[in-house]
């Protein structure tokens, strides 16, 4: 039976979105080696090569994408092409607020239900995914397949272990899942999916757990 937690996790966000914005913008950077390594993976075509510095590069998905910073804002910088999809209206309206006029588009949806008719040449998921039930989680892998161009890098953090952690925020319980390594593994696997890198509580990224890996 899944925790009820991951019922009221729209609730938490919805109603705590000006206390999470304060708490992850006074947050150090530690993202910026996993998203560089990230960038370096994105399939580049001669017509990306040959742009100026402000013209935008390939198009990312990022699923979660709070109020985009600090992760959609780093790839903008970076000159790419962002597509933010979060379940909160809150985030997403600051992001259209404060990324307006760059190469960005906001979308408020659940990254379960959300649909494209078109691809993308990277996908993350990061501290997003992973409140996600197990069920949904193994779910998600048909649109990272679906969504990924051949060639693309896909970047998401789970849990070290298999099963159902509630962490507190705001004296709230706020849902989290994972599935096994070996069953994310497999996944990567069933989706046309290589494994790049994997780091387990990685002490120098807040000890996430992060997944790198490249579509076929």
């Amino acid at each position: 039976m899944i925790h009820p937690s991951a019922d009221y996790l729209p609730i938490i966000y919805k109603r705590y979105a000006k206390a999470w914005r304060k708490l992850r913008s006074e947050s150090p950077f530690v993202e910026k080696a996993w998203l560089d390594r990230f960038i370096s993976m994105i399939p580049q075509s001669e017509e990306d090569n040959n742009r100026t510095n402000n013209r935008t590069k390939s198009e990312i998905l990022d699923l979660g994408c709070g109020d985009g910073y600090p992760i959609a804002h780093y790839l903008i910088e970076e000159g790419y092409s962002v597509t933010g999809v979060d379940i909160t209206k809150a985030f997403i309206k600051a992001a259209k607020k404060q990324f307006k006029g760059m190469p960005a588009e906001w979308i408020l949806a659940d990254m379960r239900d959300i649909t494209f008719d078109k691809q993308f040449s990277g996908i993350i998921a990061w501290d997003s995914y992973f409140h996600l039930p197990p069920n949904d989680q193994t779910a998600l892998f048909e649109k990272f397949e679906h969504y990924c161009t051949p060639g693309a890098p896909l970047l998401i953090t789970t849990g070290a272990d298999a099963g159902e952690a509630i962490g507190k925020f705001n004296g709230h319980d706020l849902y989290h899942a994972s599935l096994s390594p070996d069953h994310y593994r497999q996944l990567f696997i069933d989706h046309g999916f290589g494994l790049i890198q994997y780091k387990i509580e990685d002490q120098s990224c807040g000890g996430r757990t992060i997944w790198l890996a490249k579509r076929r």
